[in-house]
């Protein structure tokens, strides 16, 4: 059985839901990233920024980035998937939610992400293909 820990892209990044967009940037460019997993004073999951958040929902809007928290661009639930899931858990809670990075927990804490291109280079084809047509075919 393949598993998310298996496909998951090992040792992503918690930026506090307290941290400003302009150090969210930096840490994306500095971890070669488009998304980060935020954290509240818990280390819990309480959402996720990335990288066209910050650019459509602060910079467009007229906001600063250096006034401007991770959680105050937080929104919704956020999802995740444990370590020990099995891939197609994985597909289903991206199809489902058509969300493109999953952040992958074991043992309440942030052990990896799943992106499309771990996607990309551990299923099948035909799985990619359903997968793409699954989220990409839905208008949001």
């Amino acid at each position: 059985m393949t598993t998310a820990k298996d496909i998951m892209h090992p040792g992503a990044q918690w930026i506090p839901a307290t941290e400003t967009l302009d150090r969210a940037a930096q840490l994306m460019r500095d971890l070669d990233v488009g998304a980060l997993p935020v954290s509240d004073a818990d280390e819990r999951l309480c959402g996720i920024i990335t990288d066209r958040d910050i650019v459509v929902k602060c910079v467009a809007e007229g906001h600063d980035p250096a006034n401007t928290t991770c959680e105050e661009l937080c929104a919704g639930t956020p999802r995740w998937i444990d370590a020990g899931a099995d891939v197609s858990e994985v597909l289903e809670e991206m199809r489902s939610h058509q969300i493109k990075r999953l952040p992958v927990i074991e043992n309440k804490r942030l052990v990896g992400m799943i992106s499309e291109a771990d996607l990309a280079h551990h299923l099948s084809d035909d799985q990619i293909a359903a997968f793409v047509e699954s989220v990409y075919s839905q208008s949001r």
